[in-house]
């Protein structure tokens, strides 16, 4: 019987099994919403591993994994709201200050051929539960409007979108819109 568990990301090899991960998510998400040549060219499944390394060393965001055995199933990254961050760090500008005081679920991916199987459930209400007992009032996220089955995984653990918007510019001519989740704890 396989041997499941959490663990924080600290380690290269997490920061490579969360990247991995997220690589995996894009190609098989999104197939028919981005054209495979920017996937190809830009979804790389070592895109994340700075990302997570940085995350790790300065103690503001933190990745969680869930294996089985040594097998990566599910990742997340959570931490305090992004009120600060610039587009140009990333694809857009993720920053929510009226927020400024919630927690916030920055990613979570499971392996494309585990979905369904409970493992980002597990993962969800991991973090859930570290940022309420760090006391934030709520969690929120952003989610592609084009990812319809993540946004009813969100639904199914009591987010719900506030209205709020963003556009994301991909490429020139690949813009997809990200919607604002959120819930009281």
């Amino acid at each position: 019987m396989e041997q499941f568990h959490i663990v924080d990301a600290c380690r290269e090899q997490h920061f490579r099994d969360m990247s991995l991960l997220h690589a995996l998510g894009w190609r098989t998400a999104y197939r028919d919403s981005i054209p495979a040549d920017y996937m190809g060219k830009e979804i790389t499944n070592d895109r994340w591993i700075p990302v997570f390394r940085q995350n790790y060393q300065e103690c503001r965001y933190h990745g969680l994994l869930l294996y089985a055995g040594d097998v990566p199933l599910c990742c997340a990254t959570y931490g305090p709201a992004r009120v600060d961050q610039s587009a140009g760090d990333t694809i857009c500008d993720f920053s929510s200050p009226d927020l400024v005081d919630w927690g916030e679920l920055i990613s979570l991916y499971s392996h494309p051929d585990d979905w369904g199987q409970g493992y980002g459930s597990a993962v969800m209400e991991e973090v859930l539960h570290r940022l309420n007992t760090a006391s934030y009032p709520g969690c929120f996220l952003y989610v592609l409007r084009e990812n319809v089955r993540a946004r009813r995984f969100y639904e199914k653990h009591g987010f719900a979108w506030d209205g709020h918007s963003l556009n994301v510019k991909l490429a020139p001519n690949i813009v997809l819109t990200d919607l604002r989740y959120r819930r009281l704890f």
